[in-house]
């Protein structure tokens, strides 16, 4: 509504666009109600929704206008000589199937009439140079949450499904025990406000369980509207169709074929899936673009990338469509090759500069790379393939939140493709790998076993290579020190013979951990030096996060605490950028062991705090680096004896409790040597992150009415958060909270300069 306001005040012509469904009429119509003041003259309602004859469209305004004359005047005079001198706005309604008439129309009407404005709704925008365009997006609904108050006081989809809901069930309530399946069912809808009207409406003969069970076929559900409803908004289906009709040939043959993404496409996929019989590859940009303005496709930018997105709803309705063409097992297997060779090319590139693209672009495609392995389970003859994909995937499984996953489809393919040849060998020691991270020694060690009989048939010596690398590390994880490091000695050499610079760098930096741990800490300083020096020299830059993070150790071993400090740090800042939980979990606990080593044991001990709270999450302390505990377990025991238990039970406390965005600050905080830390917890109350974003409104000075506009949500809801904010705090005035805000940001100025 703001922006509304905002937008008719600087210009012309306002479109509100967005999917069928989303709201835009109903916005209009009470942007319209509350502008009365601004526009004198009249506030006028022209629905096109029923028209379908262009040529009525100038005479359909008139009449809307109330404009009575019978003489022979064109209709477009009419309305000028009506309107002129006039403050007036208009309201043109439902204008996507009559885009160019009501182009034309509007044009006209703001360039004879200096005093007009208009405020248009339509799926895409008129196109003309005086309009300005704001795009609606359904509502946000939050993923499950443990923090169930946060979940019924943030969700406006929650609250409009409630409140639909309670109209023909009047003593529906969301409760804690219904709130989960009623954001559930608000997530399925991809918070379109049309669909979640429908799907409440169902409460006359349904629970809301059986609602959600019931979603997988949403069209049939999804059928009782309001009666005074156009025909298209009282079902789902009805509306899809009108937006289907809209498009041309080649966006209706593109919303199908883009309907077997999943999570998303960009231009790249878009031209290589769906392209051909009937889109040339040329015209897909073109068509993209009609299926973007029409609002069937919503446009993101990701990391200075354009993405396109399908609402759940809009792509189930596109999957239909393709399903009843029998052309979809074409667009499943053209889907899944180009994903598989992603998959491939991440891999031939992922030792070299454009290795964080690779990481970054594979996350961000993970739904369709996930989809196109369950194309290859489900298709015998694709087996291979899958587990090809899967291994070509290692280092998406394991630098980022799929470990799990990555392990559960590399498990699938090995029981399903059995041939002892180089791809099984491959996945053998990947999948050994990633039962290390996991702590699950035994099943990594009967993995390479296999990989090694493998390996030895075929007389491969890169597999070798691999194979003597990770039963090194399953030595390591015995405390089969000496076993180890002859091991990583020989996987060294073989790596060295293949050629292989990211084997030689992965075996370099576990050489050098072996050797910290043993004492050897001038070899393990060699080692890592020689791993850093490998990945410099092809641009590399995971790998060397990691080097750099053995390197500090072995340099705080010899005693350079600061150096190794930075280099920590070094290691600390990479990982967090990356979102590796893992490394930044070693960077902590070695930032933490080199606090004890200084005396700095308050820090220490918050440090190990937050590290309760990263290895639980992970599930696995020290995932993978198991033999580094020796260093964890003395850091404990001595800030445990230099602070007493009472106030290293309570530093502790105190790190656990830090929000993880402020976990990276504290860690990276220079301090010096005998200095009292800045307390990390004393000034800081726990707000969540919209209460935060409302309490930085409320220190502004904006009332309860202003804050509920700027963030569009209803102005009960801004005053509950509000109430929370004070009661959190131990407040009773919003000056209060305007003092505290200005006290947290010098604390944490105090933090980046310390």
């Amino acid at each position: 509504m703001a922006e509304v306001r905002r937008l008719l005040s600087a210009t012309r012509v306002v479109t509100l666009t967005g999917v069928g469904g989303v709201g835009k009429t109903r916005l209009a119509l009470r942007a319209a109600a509350e502008a009365r003041r601004q526009f004198p003259d009249g506030v006028w309602l022209v629905d096109l929704a029923g028209l379908d004859d262009p040529d009525l469209l100038e005479q359909t305004v008139a009449e809307g206008l109330e404009i009575r004359d019978y003489s022979p005047v064109p209709p477009l005079d009419l309305i000028v000589d009506h309107l002129a001198g006039r403050q007036a706005l208009i309201v043109l309604d439902n204008c996507e199937h009559l885009l160019a008439e009501c182009a034309v129309l509007v044009d006209a009407l703001v360039r004879a009439l200096p005093e007009l404005r208009v405020l248009a709704t339509s799926r895409q925008p008129l196109g003309i140079a005086c309009e300005q365009t704001l795009n609606l997006a359904p509502l946000p609904v939050r993923e499950a949450s443990p923090l169930a108050s946060d979940v019924l006081v943030e969700s406006d989809a929650i609250q409009l499904f409630a409140e639909r809901a309670a109209a023909v069930v009047p003593d529906f309530e969301v409760t804690p025990s219904n709130q989960e399946v009623v954001a559930a069912i608000c997530r399925r809808l991809d918070g379109l406000p049309l669909a979640i009207e429908l799907a409440a409406a169902r409460l006359r003969a349904l629970s809301v369980e059986q609602v959600l069970t019931r979603l997988d076929d949403r069209f049939r559900l999804l059928t009782s509207g309001s009666r005074v409803a156009l025909p298209r908004q009282r079902t789902l289906r009805a509306l899809m169709d009108w937006s289907y009709e809209l498009c041309t040939e080649q966006e209706r043959l593109l919303w199908q074929r883009v309907s077997v993404f999943a999570g998303g496409l960009d231009l790249e996929a878009a031209e290589e899936v769906c392209s051909g019989d009937g889109i040339p590859k040329g015209d897909v940009l073109d068509v993209v673009t009609g299926l973007v303005d029409k609002s069937v496709l919503a446009r993101e930018e990701q990391r200075g990338a354009v993405r396109y997105r399908l609402l759940d709803t809009v792509r189930q309705y596109g999957r239909e469509r393709l399903l009843a063409t029998g052309k979809e097992p074409a667009l499943r297997r053209r889907h899944c090759d180009h994903y598989r060779g992603l998959a491939a090319r991440a891999r031939a590139e992922l030792f070299g500069p454009a290795q964080v693209e690779w990481f970054t672009h594979l996350s961000t495609e993970h739904a369709n790379l996930r989809t196109a392995l369950e194309y290859c389970f489900a298709e015998p003859i694709r087996c291979a393939e899958g587990l090809a994909m899967t291994t070509d995937l290692l280092y998406h499984w394991i630098s980022g939140y799929y470990l799990g996953e990555g392990r559960r489809w590399l498990e699938e393919g090995l029981v399903t493709e059995t041939a002892p040849d180089e791809g099984r060998g491959r996945a053998l020691w990947a999948a050994a790998w990633v039962a290390l991270i996991q702590a699950d020694v035994p099943s990594a060690a009967a993995l390479i076993e296999e990989a090694g009989a493998v390996a030895e048939s075929l007389g491969s010596e890169s597999l070798l290579a691999y194979v003597t690398l990770f039963q090194g590390m399953v030595a390591t994880c015995r405390g089969e020190a000496e076993t180890s490091i002859k091991l990583h000695h020989e996987a060294v050499d073989r790596q060295r013979s293949a050629g292989d610079p990211l084997g030689l760098a992965l075996a370099l930096i576990r050489l050098s951990l072996v050797h910290s741990v043993v004492g050897e800490d001038v070899l393990a300083v060699s080692d890592a030096e020689e791993a850093v020096a490998i990945c410099d020299a092809h641009g590399e830059k995971w790998h060397r996060a990691y080097a750099t993070a053995a390197l500090g150790i072995g340099v705080w071993r010899l005693g350079d605490a600061r150096r190794a400090t930075a280099l920590e740090k070094e290691s600390l800042r990479f990982n967090d950028a990356l979102d590796d939980a893992l490394g930044v979990a070693i960077g902590l606990e070695t930032l933490a062991w080199i606090a004890a080593g200084e005396g700095r044991f308050e820090r220490a001990a918050r440090l190990l705090g937050v590290l309760k709270g990263v290895w639980g999450v992970l599930g696995a302390p020290l995932s993978g680096f198991g033999h580094l505990a020796c260093y964890h377990d003395e850091c404990e025991a001595l800030t445990l004896r230099a602070l007493g238990e009472q106030d290293f039970r309570a530093a502790v406390r105190d790190g656990a409790a830090l929000p993880y965005e402020e976990v990276i600050t504290y860690a990276l905080q220079e301090e010096a040597i005998g200095a009292k830390p800045v307390e990390p917890t004393a000034r800081l109350a726990p707000l969540t992150r919209r209460e935060t974003e409302i309490a930085e409104l409320v220190s502004q000075g904006l009332s309860n009415k202003e804050i509920a506009a700027a963030l569009v949500i209803s102005q009960r809801t801004a005053e509950g958060h509000i109430e929370h904010i004070l009661n959190k705090l131990g407040f009773n005035s919003r000056a209060q909270v305007a003092a505290w805000l200005s006290e947290r940001r010098g604390y944490a100025r105090a933090v980046r300069t310390t």
